[in-house]
């Protein structure tokens, strides 16, 4: 199969939903769904350069590393692990989980329904919803220490997720903004049909070909964990980690629901293929 990637035999976007299911993700499953890369990091432009190198995201580091500043902290966090950490560790938090997806989906059922379940019923607080890809790559990828988040194949192929076809009502921000569609790059002119044909071509581009591997080293490959991990700033919380648990070996039930709990609520790293 990788020998058909490099042929061009099969898509990039291909290849990635193979490696999912070989690492036990599926759309079936929101709490281990398919992971993808941001592959951009031009949000702003009004047209979007894909010879450029720099309109792409660093596939060579996780989402913590992709500036300097945010990963000299997070390799901070490890060194000190701090008083809150149960464990050492880079992120608490991680990259795919029921409620990033059902973020991400939130304008289409049954993702609606998941979404205000996780919720506890209702929608999240406006200003925290899902509403721009400029502000969600911001926030990924610099403003904020707890999100380090990845997207989802519907990026690359759907663009009915992006638009609130369905009139939900889903607040308003503090300054103002009533949500409705997502609000996507000015290369995109408003259309999501125009914003997903992009995107996938940014996906199948020449740059993202020659750099894909890095990006599935981190994700599925051997920095997934130990000390390759360590180097490229890309450790979770242990119980992040459940197929390396032997949770047969915990005999305290509270702390087995507690990880079991753990691993439902905020993501699971994929097998390693």
């Amino acid at each position: 199969c990788v020998l058909s990637l490099q042929k061009r035999e099969i898509s990039n976007f291909d290849y990635l939903m193979y490696l999912n299911t070989l690492a036990g993700r599926s759309y079936n499953d929101y709490m281990q769904y398919p992971v993808f890369p941001w592959v951009l990091a031009d949000y702003h432009s009004e047209t979007l350069n894909l010879t450029n190198p720099h309109t792409f995201r660093d596939l060579s580091k996780p989402m913590g590393a992709q500036t300097v500043e945010r990963k000299h902290k997070f390799i901070q966090r490890f060194n000190e692990v701090e008083k809150n950490l149960s464990a050492q560790c880079h992120y608490c938090t991680h990259y795919s989980s029921a409620i990033i997806v059902a973020s991400y989906l939130v304008r289409m059922e049954p993702f609606t329904q998941t979404f205000c379940s996780l919720q506890g019923g209702s929608f999240d607080v406006a200003d925290r919803m899902f509403h721009s890809v400029k502000s969600t790559w911001e926030s990924a990828s610099r403003d904020n220490m707890s999100d380090v988040r990845e997207l989802t194949p519907e990026f690359f192929y759907l663009p009915e997720f992006l638009t609130n076809a369905n009139h939900f009502e889903l607040g308003c921000m503090q300054d103002g903004t009533v949500l409705g569609d997502v609000q996507l790059p000015p290369w995109a002119d408003g259309d999501p049909h125009k914003f997903i044909l992009l995107h996938r071509q940014a996906l199948e581009s020449d740059y993202v070909s020659a750099h894909l591997h890095r990006w599935i080293d981190l994700i599925f490959g051997h920095k997934q964990h130990g000390s390759a991990a360590v180097e490229a700033v890309n450790t979770y919380h242990p119980y992040f980690y459940g197929d390396k648990m032997d949770l047969n070996s915990i005999k305290d039930p509270l702390i087995k629901s507690t990880i079991l709990g753990f691993i439902s609520n905020f993501g699971q790293i994929p097998k390693q293929v």
